[in-house]
């Protein structure tokens, strides 16, 4: 358990996922192909912050990493989310009654161009995630980005 008890929320994210996007317009395959990405959540000493990693090998997806935890001084968990592209940003998340989200609505470690948001719902095993990506340009209402599905496999 997390030395940390704000973090404990994120204990189903714990584990190896694989990953399947879905853009806008494309038919979604049953069963979504595996192309390899993947995604790993793991605590971080003590429990003080979950460490998710993942790869992507799609030219235009970016590797990354990012760290997840509480911040008193905000009053929310937030996500510290880095990839190589160079991007780095802050999304506040979070993990209630399996259903996953993140969010960034304003300028952070880089300027806005555009919010992004994601909601991902568990399933009841809590070995899938069924998740959307939207996104809002200045003045636009949100529309879907893409979906992405984990899948846990290990």
């Amino acid at each position: 358990m997390p030395a940390h008890p704000e973090n404990d929320r994120f204990e189903p994210l714990i584990g190896e996922w694989s990953l399947a996007m879905v853009r806008v317009g494309e038919d979604r395959p049953d069963p979504l192909a595996d192309v390899g990405a993947r995604a790993s959540f793991a605590w971080m000493g003590d429990g003080a912050f979950v460490v998710q990693r993942w790869t992507v090998p799609v030219p235009e997806a970016p590797n990354g990493l990012a760290v997840i935890g509480w911040n008193a001084d905000r009053g929310a968990c937030l996500q510290h989310y880095f990839d190589d592209r160079g991007v780095a940003r802050v999304y506040e998340i979070d993990l209630v009654d399996g259903v996953w989200t993140m969010a960034r609505t304003q300028a952070d470690l880089m300027p806005l161009d555009f919010a992004q948001r994601f909601t991902g719902v568990f399933s009841a095993d809590r070995n899938r995630i069924d998740g959307t990506w939207e996104i809002a340009r200045e003045g636009q209402d949100w529309h879907k980005d893409f979906d992405l599905i984990y899948n846990r496999v290990g």
